[in-house]
């Protein structure tokens, strides 16, 4: 029992990430496929099973090798019945993805919304280091986020807790957000939105460095970031302006929640202190005291794999 695998699985828009994980959280094997989003999905169940197969048959290994698989999806998951509700970067609605996998792999599946999974991998292997209440925001393309509180994952009524992406930041005059609102943390705080604020600062302001610069290299999240280091005043300004909208949204769940540990991963956390500096400098200001004695933002240390991880950690605790 003790030397079977978990499987691993965290779905992405362009690739899936796979892993056999060890009991103990190591991983033995990792890989990835692309993802297929043709024909609404369809053939993403039956992609995973093959990719399982092959890679125990090029390891010289059984199906009887695999314990359980636990799964990380883009959006809200029913965690009773493992039905996605909508994935709408995949063409997925109402989409029983646990059935489905089970019936493709022969195995127990059990599947959540691929932030959670994040935020479970990085309390079980990760920056959380064993804390039971922790907050986990991934910065990228949108933002992500997962709430562990005593050590489960906040669900909530319909399996949309933890959407901290959509923490409405400004009530009036927001920019629109995927979600079909107006003035979400994501607009602001990912990758995107803090391009898109670049842009407006520099249309405001002509012949800045910063605009020289992306003539040459193209406007990016970490051009800006690296600007801001050498003092170029839009990018200061992009940064610190983002810093204080993200500095103002954690504390006030912070407020809330009363974590241990907020821990920021995905793309746009590469710039570490650059960006994690500022965003501490804005979040003790809007701490009540009680809850600013037990709370320390972390950058999280799985990177890519905290969704493996974390998916692993479910098979093995809810299987």
């Amino acid at each position: 029992m003790e030397n079977k695998w978990l499987v691993g699985v965290d779905l992405g828009g362009t690739t899936i990430k796979m892993a056999f994980i060890t009991q103990y959280g190591e991983i033995a094997h990792k890989w990835e496929i692309i993802t297929d989003i043709s024909e609404k999905g369809k053939n993403i169940t039956t992609d995973i099973a093959k990719a399982i197969d092959s890679k125990l048959e090029e390891l010289g290994e059984s199906k009887s090798k695999l314990k359980a698989l636990g799964m990380g999806a883009p959006g809200p998951v029913n965690m009773a019945t493992g039905l996605i509700y909508e994935a709408v970067n995949l063409g997925w609605e109402n989409y029983p993805l646990k059935d489905l996998l089970e019936v493709e792999t022969g195995l127990p599946v059990v599947v959540d919304n691929d932030a959670n999974l994040a935020a479970i991998g990085e309390m079980w292997k990760g920056a959380g280091e064993g804390s039971k209440d922790l907050i986990c925001v991934t910065l990228g393309t949108g933002v992500g986020g997962g709430i562990i509180t005593n050590g489960e994952i906040v669900h909530g009524i319909n399996g949309a807790g933890g959407e901290i992406g959509h923490i409405t930041i400004l009530p009036e005059g927001g920019a629109p957000c995927n979600c079909g609102k107006t003035g979400c943390l994501e607009t602001i705080a990912s990758a995107t939105g803090i391009v898109r604020l670049a842009k407006e600062a520099m249309e405001k302001t002509p012949g800045s460095k910063l605009e020289e610069l992306a003539k040459q290299e193209g406007l990016t999240a970490k051009l800006i970031f690296e600007q801001a280091d050498t003092k170029e005043e839009i990018s200061q300004f992009v940064v610190d302006k983002v810093a204080s909208y993200l500095g103002l949204a954690l504390a006030n769940l912070a407020n809330a929640m009363n974590p241990e540990k907020i821990v920021i991963g995905g793309g746009v956390s590469k710039a570490g202190d650059k960006l994690l500096d500022p965003v501490r400098n804005h979040f003790v200001k809007y701490l009540f005291p009680r809850t600013k004695v037990g709370v320390k933002i972390a950058e999280a240390t799985l990177g890519n794999d905290a969704g493996v991880i974390g998916a692993a950690y479910l098979a093995k605790t809810k299987l």
